[in-house]
């Protein structure tokens, strides 16, 4: 879309306190003349200011310390209902809120997704990880009322062969696709990166749910997909920020939803499936991980 632009010595819209001319009228122009050839192109509000992006980098701060004291202490015996707590716990205790409590009435403070779930898992007293599970702990924070997303996946005890290799293989999935974004790119490029390290590994990727634009709100755009082409979707611009969380099945890419609480996503033919989650920032000259 076509950008509405302030007069060249107006503040410029970044709130830099600069003219508009010296700031980011450049940078407009850049994106509408991709726009003019048809791509699809960033709105504002997707676009964050520096300021912005300071405060985002304090939630995510902590939200990586909390995954950090995951690593220590998830082990065989643990109630998934415990790492809840942990989660609940710590985020308060550093004056933060977790994000997913109360979220779409989502009832707790973390997302605890076990072998062939996908997303969503429900913690619970009565999911106990076992020697040889593998579980993805998704964990999100605000910070003053700014949004932090990540996810990481834990092995428990002695894990099979397959299921070291299918955490090995999504983790490289979401390293591939984080080497091509970068400015002036475009969100295909690093969905199809994605995509086909999956599928040459003989795995599959779930197409229902991808990852998103975060920071001022949960969710926001743009939604990043993992069956995209190279130089389709939207253009990566400086000021971007979203989630790379390829969701990777061992066997076949359809899902099933939970019929009674209509929130934990488990594979339909019951195969295993992982994911990890990092948010990235795309810079002036690549991109910087925030929050992993």
């Amino acid at each position: 879309m076509l950008i509405k632009k302030p007069n060249r010595n107006d503040a410029c819209w970044c709130g830099s306190n600069r003219k508009y001319k010296v700031c980011h009228e450049a940078f407009d122009a850049k994106i509408e003349s991709f726009a003019r050839k048809g791509a699809v192109t960033p709105t504002r509000d997707i676009i964050k200011t520096p300021e912005q992006i300071e405060k985002i980098k304090e939630s995510c701060k902590i939200n990586i310390a909390i995954l950090d004291h995951l690593e220590q202490v998830v082990c065989e015996g643990m109630s998934t209902a415990e790492i809840d707590k942990i989660v609940h716990d710590m985020t308060f205790a550093a004056g933060a809120y977790p994000a997913p409590l109360g979220y779409e009435g989502y009832p707790y403070s973390v997302c605890t997704s076990v072998n062939n779930q996908i997303c969503h898992g429900f913690p619970s007293e009565d999911v106990i990880l076992k020697n040889g599970d593998i579980v993805n702990i998704d964990v999100s924070t605000i910070l003053d009322g700014y949004y932090s997303d990540s996810s990481r996946m834990f092995c428990i005890g002695e894990v099979s062969e397959e299921r070291k290799r299918l955490v090995r293989v999504t983790k490289e999935c979401l390293e591939k696709g984080l080497e091509q974004v970068k400015p002036w790119g475009f969100l295909g490029d690093m969905g199809q990166a994605v995509h086909d390290h999956a599928y040459s590994n003989g795995y599959t990727i779930v197409r229902e749910i991808g990852g998103h634009g975060v920071g001022l709100e949960f969710h926001e755009e743009p939604w990043v997909g993992y069956h995209t082409k190279k130089g389709t979707d939207m253009l990566l611009v400086p000021g971007m920020i979203f989630t790379i969380e390829p969701m990777v099945n061992a066997g076949g890419v359809e899902i099933e939803i939970d019929k009674e609480n209509g929130w934990e996503v488990y594979t339909k033919d019951g195969s295993d499936s992982a994911q990890w989650e990092i948010m990235v920032l795309v810079t002036e000259d690549g991109a910087e991980v925030l929050c992993y």
